[in-house]
């Protein structure tokens, strides 16, 4: 009878330390940044390079940028800051 009391408590505090667990994981994952906050990311794009224009783009965000070699769509991961794709006009 002793062993099922010690078990019961045991379980007991399982349960309320993977609930705590469980809280602070969403609480994290879920605040993620606060809305209109600033980030910064560089295109590592060539010298002369001018951005002409910028919109949302599903979860990232176009921007289209002007080269010395032409016109292109750049593709960037907010979140990260870094460029995920990159479109051109057909040539």
């Amino acid at each position: 009878m002793r062993a099922l009391k010690i078990l019961v408590a045991v379980m007991g505090v399982l349960i309320v330390g993977g609930t705590v667990a469980l809280a602070v994981l969403l609480v994290q994952r879920l605040g993620g940044p606060a809305a209109g906050s600033r980030w910064e990311a560089a295109l590592g794009q060539p010298e002369g390079t001018r951005i002409t224009g910028i919109a949302e783009a599903g979860d990232g965000i176009a921007v289209l940028v002007a080269r010395p070699d032409g016109e292109r769509v750049l593709l960037v991961e907010p979140r990260r800051g870094r460029v995920i794709g990159e479109i051109r006009p057909g040539q």
